[in-house]
């Protein structure tokens, strides 16, 4: 038996020896070529920011997916593990200007570090197909699509109101606007400005993103939901209120006004123009009692062309929307209008009614325009209220004996009522009929409209991927041609919070020539928002050398989509929104086949310490390094898996890692007590269970079950928790049949099955140990490719179980029974426990109901 000295578990020792051997097999973790006999599993983990060093919210993430992707190995799958870096955006940059160092630099950098972290604690990437979004190779393809999504007509400029942050000093999606602040600077008001800006349509696959989430079953509903949310369909009517002609002045000077389809301010010739409203309640339009402009809707501006009181006012109601936005909750402002003086008719009614200016009415949703019907919408009725504007009753309930309901009355099953020829009708057939009279008069007509919006992707910062467009005086918009990408990021640059894109400064990049008409031309100086390189990456790593496209097709094709990805829920409505639009460009590009990006998404939750998400920004991180250094690798990720399920938020405990640590080492000891046992034989008993002691025969039921239990987890709900704890308990019986282990009561045969099959099952979880433990007792080839150990249902079967007895609802007794005991002998048993009987003396048994296999139930009186 080996002495104290030698069976002391020394991890730093075991984990250097096998990161050793690993590093030095660069095709260990290597996926087949496309084709291979195997079944395929893509298995993918989102990449991280490399803005600073790893920390364990880092780690559970990538812990997950690194268990996984051992586990699949070895259920004989051709595994694609990779990881790469998205390396351009704004923390990289903002960490570069913070610690006075070139982004590249700093980048790279901390790409080197945060990758040997990674290797140290044992993640079984495949570093050939290591892709980072920063270098040229990569940020061509991000060029590469930008034109050709230009050629689609899906890539364009336009002036816009952005959302502004200060901090970064750079212009910020919606979906990176949160509760008015920044996603990265969670305490920095976003700000509104005007902007000539490039845009991706997404708004062209709202319809088929909406729809396509019916078809993501592996998705979480959560995410689903956010999604669905976010897309925003709603289905309603568009009404034309045509405009009372008031001291507008010339009609060239109303129509003039600015450049959102539909908004409403049209020219029919000789016809009046007319104010477009998108309202879901059509069925209503007879209690209109006001329409209501949006501040910034195109009329406002003829309105207040030659008023300058109202133009003051309007004013106020933009700052009022503006600051409401600031603090993100435009849906809580205050309600504020002011009246134009101008007047529109409804055109189904004949009325004439006040055109009022409303803060709570955004320009960007519909029309910019409302038809306000207090008496059965709260909003429209608080805003009455406050201003006097009468308020009619026009819809009633279906059923004419109920009482009169108060108002605002906003159920939709009702009737119509004071609504003219209208007037009883349910509110279903008479926005029917109101849809078909607008469309064949002309003034409106069925519309499906999006709360999703075309993704701005214009920053004004320096690192990130340059937009391939040239401003030529001459020829307006030209895109840089193919053979000329990529445009290179220039790298010796001043970068500065302040005056727009830094690329701007740069004389020889701004200024080229033309290459349409050879004169002389500017660069576009914007560059990509950072989800453009994270829309796409997954795809590249199947091809990631690639020098000609951005992948190969064929391997698209075998491998995607992704059958498990893995990330935050954060992402939700950011990356995992842009990345199901992307694959569909592609897709109509003709370069992929599948609409999807990934079959699966598992969304781990977060690493808390102290209350909060651990973070960088909070400055509550946990290196790994320090915990690697003094637990070990093993314990470290273990305890990632083992603190709670990983779709669970996990506290933070150092304890927690220090127990998993003395766990490993009672492992470490118990293989060593019996290593040499296991090694005097060949092979293992093939489950000669029937041969075998009752120690025996009990070891290998539990071994049996541990492997069941696991491998349930692995193929459904990933309560990684669970499979540690299971383990756990396969040593705890291991240990209390320690003296039998090392005797002639159990076979050296059984010793060997029931050590090798632990390494097995700890193999995903800790592989330097489990690697060890393999090589201790004698275990054929690399653990990694070592078949995953199958349960026998037969032998996992208790020859006993536990019942319980409850008399009256209560626990009176615990029986055991046989396993396959039908209920008549589940029955006799429990009659003849002494504290059943106890229980039931001199009382009546009335009635007995049995579970089989599960309880007895006994009514008494």
């Amino acid at each position: 038996m080996p002495d104290e000295k030698e069976q002391r578990y020394d991890p730093a020792a075991i984990e250097t020896k096998w990161q050793e051997r690993w590093a030095a097999d660069p095709v260990l973790y290597a996926a087949e070529p496309a084709g291979s006999s195997k079944p395929k599993y893509y298995v993918l983990e989102m990449l991280p920011y490399p803005s600073g060093q790893l920390h364990m919210g880092h780690v559970r993430n990538y812990s997950i997916g690194d268990a996984l992707a051992r586990h699949m190995w070895m259920r004989g799958y051709n595994v694609l593990h990779p990881m790469g870096w998205d390396a351009f955006g704004l923390p990289a940059e903002n960490a570069a200007l913070k610690n006075n160092t070139p982004p590249r630099e700093w980048t790279l950098g901390n790409v080197a570090a945060m990758k040997r972290q990674m290797q140290r604690i044992g993640f079984s990437y495949d570093w050939r197909t290591e892709v980072t979004t920063c270098l040229p190779e990569y940020y061509r393809w991000n060029q590469w699509f930008f034109l050709r999504m230009v050629e689609k007509g899906l890539a364009y400029r336009k002036k816009s109101k952005v959302n502004w942050c200060p901090e970064c000093a750079t212009v910020l999606a919606n979906e990176q606007v949160v509760d008015g602040c920044c996603w990265r600077h969670e305490e920095t008001r976003v700000e509104q400005r005007d902007l000539e800006q490039w845009f991706l349509r997404i708004t062209n696959y709202a319809e088929e993103l909406l729809q396509g989430l019916e078809s993501l079953e592996g998705w979480p509903e959560k995410v689903r939901t956010m999604q669905r949310n976010w897309i925003g369909r709603s289905e309603g009517t568009e009404v034309d209120f045509f405009l009372e002609e008031i001291n507008l002045g010339p009609r060239d000077q109303g129509n003039k006004e600015p450049e959102k389809q539909g908004s409403g301010v049209r020219d029919q010739g000789s016809e009046r123009r007319r104010i477009r409203v998108f309202t879901t309640r059509v069925d209503t339009i007879f209690g209109a009692t006001s329409v209501q402009l949006a501040p910034e809707h195109p009329l406002v501006a003829a309105f207040t062309r030659k008023d300058a009181g109202l133009r003051t006012q309007v004013a106020g109601l933009i700052d009022e929307q503006r600051r409401a936005r600031e603090a993100g909750d435009v849906g809580a402002i205050e309600k504020h209008g002011v009246p134009t003086g101008q007047f529109a008719i409804n055109p189904y009614s004949g009325e004439t009614i006040p055109i009022w200016v409303a803060n709570y009415v955004l320009m960007e949703y519909g029309t910019g325009a409302i038809m306000s019907v207090p008496g059965h919408d709260e909003r429209d009725f608080e805003f009455a209220k406050k201003y006097a504007i009468p308020i009619r009753r026009v819809i009633a309930p279906a059923d004419p004996r109920a009482e009169e309901p108060e108002l605002p009355f906003t159920a939709e099953d009702g009737v119509l009522v004071n609504s003219g020829e209208y007037s009883g009708l349910s509110c279903a057939e008479a926005q029917k009929r109101l849809q078909e009279v607008a469309a064949r008069s002309g003034f409106g007509g069925a519309k499906v409209i999006f709360r999703l919006k075309d993704w701005g992707v214009s920053r004004q910062r320096y690192w990130g991927t340059p937009i391939p467009m040239i401003h030529c005086e001459r020829d307006g918009l030209v895109p840089v041609p193919d053979a000329h990408l990529p445009v290179i990021l220039p790298e010796k640059i001043e970068i500065t919070q302040t005056g727009g894109s830094p690329l701007a400064r740069v004389p020889d990049f701004v200024n080229v020539t033309c290459p349409r008409c050879g004169g002389p031309a500017k660069r576009e100086t914007d560059t990509m928002d950072t989800f453009v390189d994270s829309s796409w990456y997954f795809y590249r790593y199947t091809d990631a050398k690639n020098s000609s496209a951005p992948f190969g097709p064929e391997r698209a094709e075998y491998w995607f989509p992704i059958d498990q990805y893995i990330g935050g829920v954060e992402h939700a409505i950011l990356h995992l929104i842009y990345s199901r639009f992307w694959t569909r460009v592609m897709r109509d590009l003709g370069m992929i086949r599948n609409s999807e990006p990934a079959t699966r998404l598992f969304t781990q939750g977060m690493v808390i310490k102290n209350g909060a998400k651990m973070s960088k920004s909070k400055g509550n991180v946990v290196s790994p390094d320090e915990m690697v250094a003094q637990y070990g690798a093993d314990a470290t990720r273990m305890y990632a898996l083992f603190a709670a399920p990983p779709d669970r938020d996990l506290d933070w405990q150092e304890d927690g890692v220090a127990g998993v640590s003395r766990f490993l080492a009672r492992v470490w000891r118990l293989t060593a007590r019996h290593a040499a046992k296991a090694r005097s034989v060949a092979n293992g008993t093939n489950n000669a269970c029937a041969t075998a002691s009752a120690t025996a025969q009990k070891l290998l039921r539990k071994m049996h079950q541990t492997i069941a239990r696991i491998t349930l987890d692995f193929e459904g709900r990933w309560h990684f928790n669970t499979c540690v704890a299971a383990i756990m308990e396969y040593v705890n019986a291991l240990q209390e049949a320690d003296a039998q282990l090392g005797s002639d009561e159990i076979s050296a045969g059984v010793v060997r099955e029931l050590l090798l099959t632990l390494a097995l099952l700890l193999a995903p979880f800790a592989p330097y140990l489990a690697a060890e433990l393999w090589e201790q007792l004698g275990g054929e080839g690399n653990i990694l490719r070592a078949p995953w150990p199958k349960s026998d249902p037969g032998l996992a079967k208790e020859d006993e179980i536990e019942v319980p007895v409850q008399i009256n609802g209560k626990l009176a007794a615990v029986i055991r029974v046989a396993a396959e005991s039908d209920g008549k002998t589940m029955e006799a048993a429990a009659l003849a426990d002494e504290k059943v009987k106890a229980r039931t003396a001199g009382r009546t048994v009335v009635k007995v109901i049995v579970v089989p296999g599960r309880a007895v139930n006994l009514v008494v009186k």
